[in-house]
């Protein structure tokens, strides 16, 4: 495992869900110099901080050991999580914390006496952790006024309906006068039961 002058270098990585790519992540934290198998990762939503990885890294953690994260909202989607993680990290552990894209959010460094470097350090952390979580309100502010514009445009929004196979009158007929399920009908289209079910019950001109 990667050494700091006192103790491991750990990574975490975190994206809200399976399919979430996290390459971005990996590559800066390989770029750190932490070896694969001091970083965890858990991919799925930070909510309730309910995080497998996470709570075993933490586990892991102690004094003199450093986390390093990319971004601040790795940590968590709200100011009092990030806080509160960014207190348990420092304060009850007596680890460092390093994120990535913030340099100045790295409780390494010293700023002149401890009790001086300890100030710095905490308001770097506040501030940062509310910088944080008013982003994210912005960009899911944005994300809605971009909807609500594009649906006053008239777009729709969502997936696009499948479109009917060819031979779904046949079936369709064949299903209504009593001569296929509608399972053995969705069977014959390769659609799942439910689509027939909604296509056969729509209106006509649908």
């Amino acid at each position: 495992m990667k050494k700091n002058n006192n103790g491991t270098v750990y990574g975490y990585i975190r994206v809200s869900t399976v399919s979430q790519r996290d390459d971005r992540q990996w590559i800066a934290l390989a770029d750190f110099g932490i070896p694969k198998k001091c970083i965890f990762v858990d991919k799925q939503s930070g909510k309730d901080f309910d995080r497998p990885a996470y709570t075993k890294m933490m586990k892991r953690l102690g004094h003199g050991d450093t986390l390093v994260v990319k971004s601040l909202d790795r940590l968590g989607r709200y100011y009092d999580e990030m806080t509160r993680q960014l207190d348990i990290i420092t304060k009850e552990k007596e680890a460092a914390i390093v994120v990535i894209d913030l340099p100045l959010l790295d409780t390494r460094n010293k700023y002149g006496d401890d009790l001086t470097a300890k100030l710095i350090s905490n308001l770097v952390i506040q501030v940062f952790s509310y910088v944080a979580e008013t982003e994210r309100n912005m960009n899911h502010q944005r994300t809605m006024e971009g909807l609500a514009a594009a649906r006053a445009r008239g777009v729709t929004l969502g997936r696009k309906p499948m479109a009917k196979p060819a031979g779904f009158s046949a079936i369709h007929s064949q299903w209504k006068a009593g001569k296929v399920s509608a399972r053995k009908a969705a069977e014959a289209l390769g659609v799942s039961t439910p689509t027939f079910l909604k296509w056969a019950n729509a209106p006509a001109d649908a």
